[in-house]
């Protein structure tokens, strides 16, 4: 099966993983169709509208605020969490550009790290290690890390103040609710820095060198809907979809996929090609097909938190002529959690 394409303004391919790419090549265009005998994709705009409107998420559905081992995250718990992080994110994008700010290398490891400790600053060992890549490899290996931290966290003694999220912590006196806590610390702080990088380096192996006459906002946002980091929207299944769609069966569990709404060539112009400047007459917030932070009922807590981060980025890149490496031409999409392009080598011009 030959790869369906991504046009870049620079030349570069973009391989995808061969689930995704069958996806791709067999799905486009399509509105609702069969993935396994118990799930049902969908990915034609007025039906994910529809499905995403006849119910909310449930409590498993919700990545970052569903149950920890069995104990539901209580509405107060979250609320804390989001507005401990959003003061965290506040703070740091109040700083300015650092200089000097050494980006090069491998993206998006190098955009990970900054994101690290520019939000969340230089805190101590157990907490940096819960925003650490390697943790998605398996939950056993984040549990192990939150369970041995809680078991060994102690308030430190130096005045270097640390973050909001890493203050609720530490105030949690007895073992099981400072292992929750610092459970939820990495549910919180890890998608922030994850989010970020992989949109960044996404826009960077599609664009950079950047226009000067194109905003960072219309970059992102094509960044976005050609390689949306969360690219898919799971939802088990519930007799509300049935009534919406009769072809969706009551025990079919239904993936609504962006990934295709954002390429439906009913809906865009050239849908494979990266054209920031169609942002100029579109409105992100209620193009149809376009979800990138998911449904207007539920957008995504940390939106307004991942666009000026991504956005700062972008302005370092174009401050000090970041750009991909001219001998890397083909950039891997693996299928590992969210959609970035891997191991990007970023140097300047």
């Amino acid at each position: 099966m030959s790869q369906r394409p991504i046009v870049s303004h620079r030349g570069r391919q973009v391989r995808f993983a061969p689930k995704i790419d069958a996806l791709l090549s067999r799905h486009t265009g399509q509105d609702l169709f069969r993935l396994e005998p118990d799930t049902i994709g969908v990915a034609g705009a007025d039906l994910l509208d529809a499905l995403l409107r006849s119910r909310p998420a449930n409590t498993e559905e919700r990545p970052t605020f569903k149950p920890v081992r069995g104990r539901n995250v209580e509405r107060a718990d979250a609320s804390a969490y989001m507005q401990a992080v959003a003061a965290d994110v506040r703070q740091a994008l109040q700083r300015p550009l650092e200089t000097p700010a050494d980006l090069t290398g491998l993206w998006p490891q190098v955009p990970h790290d900054y994101l690290r400790d520019l939000v969340f600053g230089r805190e101590l060992g157990r907490f940096r290690v819960l925003v650490d890549r390697r943790l998605e490899l398996t939950p056993k290996l984040t549990w192990s890390a939150v369970t041995s931290g809680a078991a060994l966290l102690r308030r430190p003694s130096h005045t270097e103040p640390l973050s909001k999220l890493a203050t609720l912590v530490l105030d949690a006196a007895a073992y099981p609710d400072r292992r929750y806590a610092m459970y939820l610390y990495r549910r919180v702080a890890a998608p922030i820095c994850f989010t970020v990088a992989a949109l960044a380096t996404n826009a960077v192996w599609l664009g950079a060198p950047f226009d000067d006459a194109v905003p960072n906002r219309h970059l992102i946002a094509e960044a976005l809907r050609l390689l949306p980091p969360s690219w898919n929207i799971l939802r088990v299944a519930s007799p509300e979809f049935t009534a919406v769609d009769p072809r969706i069966g009551p025990a079919d569990d239904v993936l609504l996929l962006p990934l295709l709404s954002h390429r439906d060539p009913a809906l865009w112009e050239e849908p494979d090609a990266f054209l920031p400047e169609r942002w100029a007459d579109l409105d992100p917030d209620d193009h149809p097909g376009y979800l990138p932070f998911g449904h207007a009922n539920e957008r995504c807590w940390g939106r307004h938190m991942v666009l000026p981060l991504a956005e700062r980025l972008l302005d370092l890149v174009r401050r000090d002529g970041l750009t991909v490496s001219p001998a890397q031409t083909v950039g891997r999409v693996e299928l590992d959690g969210l959609m970035e392009v891997s191991e990007v080598r970023v140097e300047w011009e």
